[in-house]
Parts: C-alpha cells; sequence; structure tokens
C-alpha cells in the first residue's frame, strides 16, 4: 500500500473543508441570512483544508524535511499533485481573505464567495482525482466515479460540521438555508448509490486489474474491512442519518405551524436527533475515505 491512514485524514479534512467554506457562502447568499453559520464555514473550511495539505505534505516527505523536493513537485505541471497543491494554496489564499473581510467588515462580496465556492469544489474533486491518478494500478480507485463520490461526501461532511455547530451556537439559523432541508435526506442516497457503483465496477474489472478489483470489495464486504464497512460506514455514516433526518422531516410535517428554525431551537428531541446524524455523517465520511485507501489492492503486474 502506497499510502495509509495518514492520506485518509487529509482526504477527509480536504473534502470537509471544501464543504463547510461552500455552504458557509450558500448562507449568506438567501433572503434571510445565517450569519453564525456562514462565520463557522468561513473559519473550518481554511482550517480544516490547512491541516489537511500539511499532512499531505507530511506524508509526500517532502516541506521541513526535503523543501527541494516540494519545490520541484509543485514545478511540475505534468504532475496531478502538483495541480493539486496549487488548488489548494490558491483556495487557502481566497478563503482567508474572505475570512478577514467577515471579521473585519462583517460582510463579504459575493464574487469573492463565488470563486471561494469554485475553488472549494475544485479541492473536493481533487480529492478522488489524486487517488483515481493510480487507478490503473488500484482498480477501486477508479477515476470515472470517486471524485464525484468524494464531491458529494464532501458536500455531506461539510455541511454536517457546519451544521453540528450551528445547532449549538445559534439553533434557529439551521432552518434559514434551504439547503439543508433536503440536503440529509438525498445525500446519503446519492453517495450510498456512488458507492455501490464503485464496488460494482470493481469488482467488475477485466484482465490483469481482475484480481485486484475482486480482492478489494471483498476485502470491504465480507473481509478484514467488513465491520469498518458495514457498521462505520454504511450504518453509521448513511442509514443512521438518513433515518433520524426522516424522523425530523415527520415531526415538522406534523407542526406545520411551526417554522424548521423554530422547531429545531425548541424541541429539544429534535435537536438531539440533528447532532446524531450529523456526528454519524463525520464519522461515515471518514471511514470512506479510510477505507477506500486500506482496501485497495494493486494490480499484480506479470
Amino acid at each position: 500500500m502506497i499510502w495509509d491512514a495518514l492520506i485518509a485524514c487529509y482526504l477527509f479534512l480536504a473534502g470537509m473543508g471544501a464543504g463547510a467554506f461552500a455552504l458557509g457562502a450558500i448562507a449568506g447568499w438567501g433572503k434571510d441570512p445565517a450569519p453564525t453559520m456562514k462565520k463557522v464555514g468561513f473559519i473550518v473550511g481554511p482550517v480544516a483544508v490547512a491541516v489537511g495539505t500539511l499532512l499531505l505534505v507530511v506524508d509526500a516527505h517532502a516541506g521541513l524535511q526535503n523543501p527541494l523536493r516540494f519545490f520541484y513537485l509543485i514545478t511540475n505541471l505534468n504532475s496531478v499533485m502538483a495541480w493539486g497543491v496549487i488548488i489548494l494554496s490558491v483556495f487557502l489564499v481566497v478563503a482567508v481573505i474572505d475570512l478577514t473581510l467577515l471579521l473585519v467588515k462583517k460582510e463579504t462580496p459575493k464574487w469573492l464567495d463565488g470563486i471561494g465556492v469554485a475553488l472549494a469544489l475544485c479541492v473536493a474533486a481533487y480529492t478522488g482525482v489524486l487517488l483515481g491518478d493510480a487507478g490503473a494500478a488500484f482498480p477501486l480507485w477508479n477515476m470515472a466515479v470517486l471524485p464525484v463520490l468524494f464531491v458529494v461526501s464532501a458536500a455531506s461532511t461539510g455541511i454536517a460540521v457546519v451544521a453540528l455547530a450551528t445547532h449549538l451556537l445559534a439553533p434557529a439559523e439551521v432552518g434559514r438555508v434551504a439547503l439543508l432541508k433536503r440536503a440529509g435526506l438525498v445525500l446519503p442516497l446519492v453517495e450510498g448509490a456512488l458507492v455501490i457503483v464503485l464496488l460494482a465496477v470493481t469488482a467488475g474489472a477485466s484482465g490483469s486489474a481482475a484480481a485486484a478489483g475482486q480482492a478489494s470489495v471483498a476485502a470491504l464486504v465480507s473481509g478484514p474491512y467488513a465491520v469498518a464497512f458495514w457498521l462505520g460506514f454504511v450504518v453509521l455514516g448513511l442509514a443512521l442519518p438518513f433515518a433520524l433526518e426522516l424522523v425530523r422531516a415527520r415531526k415538522g410535517a406534523a407542526a406545520p405551524e411551526r417554522s424548521v428554525g423554530a422547531d429545531v431551537a425548541h424541541d429539544g428531541s429534535g435537536k438531539t436527533l440533528a447532532l446524531v446524524g450529523d456526528a454519524g455523517v463525520l464519522v461515515g465520511g471518514f471511514m470512506l475515505r479510510y477505507l477506500v485507501v486500506m482496501a485497495a489492492l494493486p494490480v499484480a503486474f506479470m
């Protein structure tokens, strides 16, 4: 295995940070903005991506250990990792500028927020491209599926971490962002469907990749990573948050005279369900990346 749990932490933090920043920007665009949610997203975004990038540098054995190697890495524009570092760096610059303006002026220009959201999407996609670039050697790291899967998961984890903090700091704001009303029901289904596609494509690999692909899928669904896959990812990361969000949605439908924000603010059980669901999404988001990294087996070229 060329990567381990350290790179899984990078993939998780970068994706979560990108999703958090994007949600923070969106929270400030509506007719009824959510300032606390925006601030949380703008803080979590650059901090998580910066820590994740540091882990990536450490994993590459560059930076402080070998500065020249890191310099040569980012100047080699034929390298996927070089473009990734450039994207991460530009995103961090834009995100820090946005956060500074927010803290000083209490508002940010929409055009700058839009650039940040576009860069956040690139950061989230890159976390899948980084692995997918080696997909020919590791069938599980399929370039056609993995970037899309990681973007969806980045949206889920970014929303979860910002919503979790907002539930604790300013619960009435949660209902102001229309995106959150359906994301908890839609994203787990999309993510689950993409995982099924990834496993099917990997198991169906042909030629020299067939054995490695089938072994990787077997390791996940019935082998050494089965407990982590079914319990940590499927149950805690997908099924539990979806079920809790469905319960909250039905409770809200049963009391139409109360707004979603008021329901979250005043209904203690609803708040508890939301916090548990958000925590489950974060657990599942990390487990997804950890399992994709650790269960991938290389093609045995003869």
